[in-house]
């Protein structure tokens, strides 16, 4: 892969940006003018339809942004992006989140320093699934038996930001027997109110920290375990001991972490942490390195 090329150099800059000194939006004016405005700025791009015309973009600067996109090489970085070549030159890292969505027979398979990324990423979606089944339908159990009704996500940045949106959007289609709650300032009082009205053996937390070292997300994780233990206790469950307080731990907090040991060391079964990979970037995925 060649190395990146600046835009400002391109001669399609220099095209726009003269007619950036010309331009003077008329979105009426325009679709008066030209009744083939619509077919003119609408494409097909695979199972998408895209259509330009609605905003404030004319044939002339389409075709100039188009230039601009040829002379900077952005169809070649973008293959080189999905062949997993270090497109992210300031941590030397493959940027495939696009992997994520890459069926689980594509062909070539995906090979990245070693990884065989199309088998990894489906293993743990695949388990991922498979855990929220079992959530959903009951058969995941709290310490005393009791089914879950909240699950709180501890996490910081890309780890809460992403889970947020996506639980406020896909809301009105979730199960509506399972509420989700969510905890990211290291203030005490966030997760004290965000637990609040929670029942201990209804509660399941996921813990959200690639490493298991970052000190937000852990230092709430330590809180939640502490409330965990406390509220069973207060409801006549046994935690005496740390045997007894590990195996509660495991039945009410997963992680989402390559770290397996410190996941072990907190309580969680290592069978419960679902790992992901330092090639997909926070802002690209819910939770992501």
């Amino acid at each position: 892969m060649t190395s990146p090329i600046d835009a400002t150099t391109t001669p399609a800059w220099t095209d726009l940006t003269a007619l950036r000194k010309s331009f003077s939006p008329d979105l009426r004016g325009w679709f008066a003018a030209d009744p083939e405005r619509v077919e003119s700025l609408t494409f097909d791009l695979a199972d998408l339809r895209v259509d330009l015309s609605k905003n404030l973009v004319t044939a002339e600067i389409r075709s100039a942004l188009v230039r601009l996109a040829e002379q900077t090489g952005v169809a070649e970085r973008f293959a080189a992006m999905l062949a997993g070549e270090h497109i992210n030159t300031t941590e030397d890292r493959a940027v495939l989140h696009t992997a994520l969505r890459r069926p689980a027979d594509a062909s070539p398979a995906l090979v990245v320093d070693g990884q065989e990324v199309d088998h990894d990423a489906h293993a743990v979606l695949d388990v991922l699934s498979a855990f929220a089944d079992r959530v959903r339908s009951g058969d995941w159990r709290g310490a005393t038996g009791k089914k879950v009704t909240h699950v709180v996500n501890i996490g910081i940045g890309g780890s809460d930001l992403g889970p947020v949106m996506v639980y406020e959007a896909l809301k009105p289609y979730a199960d509506a027997g399972i509420q989700a709650r969510f905890v990211s300032n290291i203030d005490p009082t966030d997760i004290a109110q965000k637990t609040a009205d929670l029942d201990p053996e209804t509660t399941l937390f996921v813990v959200a920290s690639k490493t298991f070292t970052t000190l937000e997300t852990l230092t709430n994780a330590r809180l939640a375990r502490d409330w965990l233990w406390e509220r069973l206790a207060a409801a006549g469950v046994d935690v005496a001991t740390e045997e007894t307080r590990t195996e509660a731990v495991s039945h009410h907090f997963v992680a989402v972490s390559t770290a397996l040991d410190k996941v072990a060391a907190f309580g969680i079964d290592p069978a419960n942490a679902f790992g992901f990979w330092d090639w997909v970037g926070g802002r690209y995925s819910v939770d992501s390195a």
